[in-house]
């Protein structure tokens, strides 16, 4: 019982967690969407700029680095680009009345990083911090392997060494500009963006409650069904029982069609002198 109880107790749980799974959207906006170089490839030749496309136009003081595979940075002050068709559409979710409703983008708006030279071979590293329009923080990291032909420094040149814009950081990392002291002065429109990342997250229209008992239950009906097809039945195993069980036992005594031994010639002789 306590075993049967176990494995009901594992099924619902992953029940659990898949419907948790389905019940969070991606609720995120301005989200990378594809990039150049892609993210995991590798590149053979030099590139004069990186391209990283998101779902909406990068904040005016988003941040980007380029890193080598030693720590170095090699990028340039970033600018943004053309905006141009994704190749694969991106769904994101807008809340709306209480509920998410999906939104397909077929644009992706770039951030054309360049890329001074390119001292080593081996894992780059393309970084980036901005802000969506409803106040959602932008983070993440692009990844790719250079291959291609080594290059020394520009004339003059000197990595760059600026930091994220501290009105950006009191956006995205609220609690971190706290922690370091003042910051600088926060624009009118930083506040109000700010404050909506602090806001709690609104629930989807997706009720985790009314559904996970449902599928407890029919986890577990069906697993009782399995369980009960795979259980023999009383009557089967009672013949089993009287198939497999030992031998009934003769009674004491010898049969009555038991063999004897055979008398010798001379005892024959003598009992018909008698």
């Amino acid at each position: 019982m306590a075993r049967w109880l176990g494995q009901l107790l594992v099924l619902a749980v992953v029940a659990g967690v898949a419907l948790t799974a389905l019940a969070t959207p991606a609720s995120a906006h301005g989200q990378l969407a594809m990039s150049t170089p892609a993210k995991d490839s590798t590149v053979t030749k030099p590139m004069e700029s990186l391209a990283l496309y998101f779902t909406e136009k990068p904040a005016s003081n988003a941040y980007f680095t380029v890193t080598t595979p030693s720590g170095a940075r090699v990028d340039e002050p970033w600018s943004h680009g053309q905006p141009e068709r994704l190749d694969e559409p991106v769904t994101e979710y807008n809340l709306v009345d209480g509920k998410w409703q999906p939104n397909l983008y077929h644009t992706g708006f770039p951030a054309t990083v360049p890329v001074a030279y390119w001292p080593e071979q081996g894992l780059y590293v393309a970084r980036y911090v901005s802000v969506a329009s409803d106040g959602e923080k932008v983070t993440g990291e692009v990844r790719f392997t250079y291959e291609g032909p080594m290059s020394k420094a520009p004339k003059g040149w000197k990595a760059p060494t600026n930091e994220p814009d501290p009105a950006l950081l009191a956006t995205v990392e609220p609690s971190t500009t706290a922690s370091a002291g003042p910051a600088a002065p926060v624009t009118s429109q930083a506040t109000p963006q700010a404050a909506a990342s602090n806001a709690p997250q609104a629930t989807s229209g997706f009720d985790l409650s009314v559904w996970l008992l449902p599928a407890v239950l029919v986890v577990g009906a069906g697993f009782m069904v399995v369980r009960a097809a795979r259980r023999p039945s009383p009557r089967g195993a009672e013949v089993r029982r009287r198939s497999t069980g030992p031998p009934a036992r003769r009674p004491p005594g010898r049969s009555a069609t038991a063999s004897r031994k055979p008398r010798s010639a001379k005892a024959v002789k003598t009992a018909k002198r008698r």
